[in-house]
């Protein structure tokens, strides 16, 4: 049993369970009817997702490291909300029952919310699926990947 973190919207794999969309918005152009069958997700929980504030800071040009801690940040002060707090929990707790995924539509799983998600979810004590542990490897530059490093430690609390 283990939560899987997914791209919504690419073909699911075998033993994904329940596919959760954390996500703002529902994807444009797709029949409500049509989410599951397109691989978008099952169920809608936007309760999970970064503020419209945050995602409009991920999304501006030029996209930085200082950038992404910041809107880390942002993230795990919006995740630490009861509400959200309440969800992460139920969501962990799930995890040692049943095979579910969360998502997003960002391609670049590194740049996204869901890799925090993944986090926040994980100290809430969730499983987490093995192939999905190391989402960030082999996709930024060294120098990228050194200041990202930096920068989710620093999230996370722990010493640079």
């Amino acid at each position: 049993m283990a939560i899987r973190i997914v791209r919504l919207g690419t073909p699911r794999v075998a033993g994904e369970g329940l596919r959760l969309g954390t996500v703002r918005r529902p994807p444009r152009g797709v029949r409500k009817e049509d989410y599951a069958k397109r691989d978008y997700y099952d169920l809608w929980l936007p309760d999970l997702a970064p503020s419209a504030e945050s995602v409009k800071l991920a999304l501006s040009e030029p996209f930085t490291p200082e950038k992404w801690k910041t809107f880390g940040k942002r993230y795990r002060h919006e995740m630490k909300e009861p509400a959200a707090q309440r969800l992460l929990a139920l969501l962990a707790a799930l995890s040692h029952q049943t095979d579910f995924s969360v998502g997003c539509y960002c391609e670049n799983a590194d740049r996204c919310h869901r890799s925090i998600l993944s986090d926040l979810l994980a100290e809430q004590g969730a499983v987490i699926h093995k192939d999905d542990l190391d989402h960030f490897a082999g996709t930024w530059s060294e120098d990228e990947a050194k200041a990202f490093d930096a920068a989710l430690a620093e999230q996370r609390g722990e010493a640079s």
